[in-house]
């Protein structure tokens, strides 16, 4: 889509608002490169444990549908080390943790709950950003980044695309003239990063001029990337790291049995427990904190 296209169809509405139903629907660019990705950015907190900005979510650049992809991945440590990996389900396909998780959670046993817990999905999503106010590093305002954030944000994209209440005027986040700011407003909340009191301003142009619109539209970078297959290892390659991570042996072949506790024998109660779908986590910062610690060993 050009320039003027974007701009006569400004929202895109239904578009975006079908997308974010299957969004929502029941299914991590991660840690492919540990370096500083100088294209992203973060939030920083202050002193005081809390963390405040106001950033724009842009819209979809030209040649792509979205403003917005997400990725699903697997980040925990057993015998073997650290599995901090993208999962394959965020192509579609069959992937051996979220079948060990679901053979897990079938067994009926509350300790292989507990496992498959441990090792849910995470989900994040990545989006263009203007930086309109950062306190912390004032020297990003006025920029175009990416920004990787996970459900807790999504969902108040959500509510403003879908709002709960008759009196609620629904608006499109992502759109340049009819879009609005986002004041993203971090606490510390048993020891993790909380976004309840986040909100969207009212509605606002991005910027005074169409030309400057256009030169944040050129600014941002492209999404599908991030679903690209160079992004995910096999599915025999990430089998072979689960049954190292599962067993802490280099030559396991399969994780049969690997994690079952000693009371079940290694046989499944599948036939008499119903399945459960993959698990999903709500925290944003979950696998960059998994990454950390992993690095730091």
């Amino acid at each position: 889509m050009d320039f003027e296209t974007l701009k006569s169809s400004s929202s895109n509405f239904d578009k975006l608002t079908k997308a974010l139903e299957q969004n929502l629907a029941p299914e991590d660019q991660s840690n492919k490169n540990k370096y500083q990705d100088d294209r992203f950015w973060k939030p920083e907190l202050d002193k005081t444990g809390n963390g405040y900005a106001v950033i724009r979510f842009l819209p979809a650049v030209e040649g792509e549908d979205l403003p917005w992809q997400r990725v699903w991945s697997h980040a925990f440590q057993d015998k073997g080390g650290w599995y901090i990996e993208n999962s394959l389900t965020t192509l579609g396909q069959k992937d051996p943790v979220s079948e060990e998780n679901t053979r897990l959670w079938n067994t009926g046993v509350d300790s292989d709950k507990e496992i498959a817990r441990k090792r849910k999905r995470k989900l994040s999503y990545y989006s263009n950003i203007l930086v309109v106010s950062d306190p912390k590093h004032p020297e990003n305002e006025g920029k175009v980044f990416l920004f990787k954030f996970g459900k807790k944000i999504f969902d108040k994209i959500t509510e403003a695309m879908q709002p709960a209440f008759d009196d609620e005027k629904p608006i499109n986040p992502f759109d340049f003239w009819k879009g609005a700011n986002f004041k993203l407003k971090i606490r510390k909340v048993d020891g993790y990063w909380n976004y309840d009191k986040s909100e969207f301003e009212a509605v606002t142009q991005v910027a005074d001029s169409d030309e400057k619109i256009k030169e944040l539209w050129k600014k941002q970078h492209a999404l599908k990337p991030f679903l690209d297959p160079s992004n995910f290892k096999t599915y025999d390659e990430l089998k072979e790291k689960l049954n190292r991570v599962i067993t802490g042996d280099r030559n396991a072949s399969t994780v049969e049995n690997a994690s079952l506790p000693p009371q079940t024998n290694g046989k499944a109660k599948s036939e008499t427990v119903s399945s459960k779908p993959e698990l999903s986590d709500d925290d944003d910062d979950t696998l960059s904190y998994f990454s950390k610690l992993a690095e730091e060993e």
